[in-house]
């Protein structure tokens, strides 16, 4: 769940910034290979020195929970937006 407090936030808001900043300077499809780069490094370096499938297991799911939660709050209203726009299929 990518809703921690406030607090918890401050502590990325500048590296995240940061990372944004980077990104917005490269072209799209440069932009998401950076963006791959990133989380796939964040990913394993949060990584156990003993790993176990269980601890791949686990950042899968963190990346299917973002994937979600990128659907459900950015692009299921773009698309009722759309659809109320264009009409249904």
């Amino acid at each position: 769940m990518p809703y921690i407090s406030k607090y918890k936030r401050r502590w990325f808001k500048q590296s995240i910034a940061t990372i944004v900043n980077i990104l917005d300077k490269n072209i799209w499809e440069e932009r998401m290979g950076i963006l791959n780069y990133v989380f796939t490094k964040i990913l394993l370096d949060t990584l156990p020195p003993e790993t176990k499938y269980h601890h791949y297991n686990a950042l899968i799911g963190v990346l299917e929970s973002c994937k979600l939660e990128l659907y459900r709050k950015q692009i299921a209203s773009y698309e009722d937006k759309k659809e109320t726009e264009n009409g249904n299929i």
